[in-house]
Order: C-alpha cells, then structure tokens, then sequence
C-alpha cells in the first residue's frame, strides 16, 4: 500500500449552506440584472400569490420565481407556453442548491409575433381597398377648426397646440381625449373618430400620439380603428410615433405624418417664414433629450439593481419559497388524508345500509296498514248494527209514547200541581185545570163533575 499523504492543517471546509451562500452572491454579483427570453413550463401558482415556473429553449431550462409584489405588475395572466422576456438577477435557492431566476419584470416576446400580425392585418386590409390611393381626401388649405384624437396629458396634444400657435395662431383646436396605449385605448380611439365625424365641426382630425414600441403603439394598428378611420367623413392626418413607427392607422389616413408635431404641420399653413428652423431646433433637442433619458435611465437601472441587492425584501424571498413549498406539501397530505376518510365513510355507509332496519320497519308498516283497515271494517260493522237496535228501540218507545196517544185525539188533564187527572172524583166544581192536546194546551175551569165516563168512543 503505498503512503498516504499527511492531512494538512490549512484546508478549508465548508459547509453546504456556506457553499450555497457563496454561490448565490458570487452568481448575484456577478451577472446583475439581465434579460432573458424563452417558453414558460411548469407554472405554479401558491396561495401567497408568488408565481414559480421554468423558462426554456430547445436545449436548456432554468427554473424562475416572481414573487407577488412584481406579480401584480403583469398586464395580462401568465400560462404554460407562453414566450417570455424577463428581466431578471441570476441568484440560488439555497434550501435546495437550485440555481434560478429571481424576475423583476415580464413581457411578452412578442415583436416578432406583433409584427407578423401587423403584416397579415395589413395585408388584408389592402386587399380589401381600404388603403387604395384614390379614396384619400385633400386636406384643407385653412382649417377653421382642427379636431386633435390624442391623450388630454401626453406630449403629443403638447407639440400639436405649439405648432398650431405658431404656425396658424387662426386656428382653433378641440381636443378629443382618448387613452393611447392599452387595451382600453382602440374602443375608446372608434368612438372619438365616430363622434367626431357625426359632428362634423372640424375640417380636419389629427389622430397622433408620441413614440414607443411595437406594442406601445398597437392599438393604432387595431382593425377596427382603420375601419373608423375610412368610414370618418372629415379627412383624417395620423402622426403616430416617430419617423420609423410605421402603423396601419398611417395607411387608413387620408394623409401620414412622421411624428404629431408633423402632422400639426401638415394642415397648418406657416404664417412666419422666419420660424421654419424651428422644427430642426425641436428635433435636436427631442434628440438630446431622448440621449439624456436612455443615459440616465442606465443610471437609474445600475441604482435600482443596487437597491435591490441591499434591499430587505431579499431576505425574504428564500423563507417566502419555502413557506410556499410545505404549503403545497401540506394540501397533498390534506388531500391524501380526506380522500382515506371518504373511502372510510363510504365503507361505514355501506354497511349501515346492510344492516339498516327499514326493511323490518317496512314491513311493521304494512300490518299495521292491515290491522287499521280491518279495524275500520269492524268499527263499520258495530257503528251499523248499534244503529240498527237504536232505531228498533226508538220505534218501539214511539209506538207506546203518551204523544202517540195524543194524536189519536186523546188528551192528558193535569191540576195545578201538574198531577195527572185519572178520575173525576180528585177535582171539584170551580177548579182550575190544564188539558193538554196533541198540539198545544187548554186552561179549563170545571163546572160540573160526573162520576160516570160517558165516553163516546165511536
């Protein structure tokens, strides 16, 4: 065996955590904040509202975690399969030595695809005239009035009113106010070239706003903005964007201008030829300006990073992706737990239903129907032949009633104490004395008394 070297007394260890955390800030320091674009998979969606899911490619995927107060920045809702870009810092869970995306803001990859659909709309909308040379209208050499379609705040209505009061301080201008980017903006656009239209008050609309992206300016590039623009009937000038954004209400108008401040231009006749360099000084500055905002904007991007490096909230990301892990564990062990107490339920169910006593009950329930119908019968029967005896005895009593002998044309005789008068002899002359008749009473005085009947019972 051959000697092994002697263990040396500088080697340094670490433990997993430390590796873990050295990582993670060596990873965090060493990329910042970057972009990135790929497919989303495996979305989950916790109860805390943190969102976690895997960015991929083709060849590669990279796990990433949104934590909510950046989630509720998305315009839209996210879904497997979408194509993302991501701004995001390359960080480490460290609970499981995953490396991972830490996102601060997402859009849509979606140039490309707003591009295609921007070629097909437009490819269609022509095929269909709508953009066809000789159904454009000239525009007025003098507009009396000029209607401005643009946002109340932005600095497109701002370089409209300054060219309209240099340039044709004759001019006057109505604004309608509409959103311009959003998707709010497209209806709202429709309904102010409608009214306007319906109006009929101005001789010409400008419909502009100022520069951006592709998707800043989509709702210009919306079909159903087109259409309000052909079907307008005051002549409309769109200046959308700048020199470069090209967009499909530029090919619905009867007239394209660059840029608002040149579409401003366009309608307004220069009444100072000694202000026609202007429009270069106004260029250069919007140049300078837009140099100075993408400058300090990089600054205030590497502020932000830093920020975020140093901020607290970054210590709770990793207690907040675990919180959200034994959540999901607990609902798996909740649900396992309830579907065994169903299958436990159903089973105690099942047997109760074997062993139930409503069939015994059933049938106690059917003898005493039985016994109640034969009691009825016999309670019937008795009723019958009580009834039967009652009117045997009632006629019997009548046959021999003292009333039945009235009506044969008797009568009762009754002295003043209401005895009954049998013979002559209980009365003397003068008394007073009640017959009763079959029908009604006779007060009699009695005159002469006769021992003898003398009854004629013919």
């Amino acid at each position: 065996m051959p000697d092994l070297p002697p263990a040396r007394s500088d080697r340094v260890v670490f433990s997993v955590s430390e590796l873990n955390g050295a990582v993670r800030d060596l990873l965090e320091h060493s990329f910042g904040l970057l972009w990135v674009e790929g497919e989303i998979s495996n979305l989950a969606r916790p109860r805390s509202g943190h969102l976690y899911f895997s960015l991929k490619d083709g060849d590669s995927q990279v796990r990433c975690a949104l934590f909510r107060n950046n989630a509720r920045l998305i315009r839209g809702p996210l879904a497997d399969g979408d194509q993302l870009r991501v701004r995001a810092r390359v960080s480490l869970y460290a609970a499981r030595g995953d490396y991972q995306l830490i996102v601060e803001h997402v859009e849509a990859a979606g140039d490309g695809a707003l591009q295609r659909a921007f070629e097909a709309l437009k490819a269609r909308l022509e095929a269909e005239g709508l953009f066809a040379a000789e159904r454009k209208r000239a525009l007025p050499a003098a507009p009396r009035r000029i209607g401005v379609i643009t946002s109340a705040t932005g600095a497109a209505i701002r370089d409209v009113l300054s060219v309209v009061a240099r340039r044709f301080p004759l001019g006057a201008v109505r604004v309608y106010p509409v959103p311009v980017q959003g998707d709010a903006a497209p209806a709202a656009i429709v309904r102010a070239l409608a009214r306007a239209s319906d109006r009929q008050d101005c001789d010409v609309l400008l419909l502009v706003r100022g520069g951006g992206s592709l998707e800043d300016l989509w709702a210009f590039n919306d079909e159903a903005v087109a259409r309000a623009i052909v079907a307008s009937r005051v002549p409309v000038v769109s200046g959308v964007g700048h020199e470069v954004d090209v967009t499909i209400a530029d090919f619905a108008a009867d007239m394209r201008a660059a840029t608002p401040s040149a579409a401003a231009e366009l309608v307004c006749p220069d009444m100072s030829t000694h202000t026609r360099a202007l429009p270069v000084a106004v260029a250069r500055l919007g140049s300078r300006m837009k140099t100075r905002l993408a400058a300090d904007r990089t600054r205030l991007d590497s502020l932000h990073a830093r920020l975020l490096r140093q901020h607290p909230r970054r210590r709770l990301e990793v207690p907040m992706q675990r919180l959200d892990e034994a959540e999901q564990r607990l609902q798996r062990v909740f649900r396992a737990q309830l579907a065994r107490r169903t299958q436990q339920v159903s089973a105690l169910s099942r047997r109760c239903q074997q062993t139930s006593p409503s069939r015994r009950i059933a049938l106690h329930e059917k003898t005493n129907k039985a016994l109640y119908r034969q009691l009825v019968v016999a309670m019937r029967s008795t009723i019958a032949s009580a009834e039967q005896r009652f009117t045997l005895a009632a006629r019997t009593l009548h046959s021999v009633s003292p009333l039945q002998t009235l009506e044969r044309g008797y009568a009762i005789a009754r002295d003043r104490d209401g005895h009954i008068l049998r013979a002559a002899d209980n009365v003397v002359a003068g008394q007073h004395v009640a017959v009763h008749l079959a029908r009604g009473r006779l007060d009699c005085e009695v005159r002469v008394t006769h021992r003898e009947s003398g009854l004629d019972t013919s």
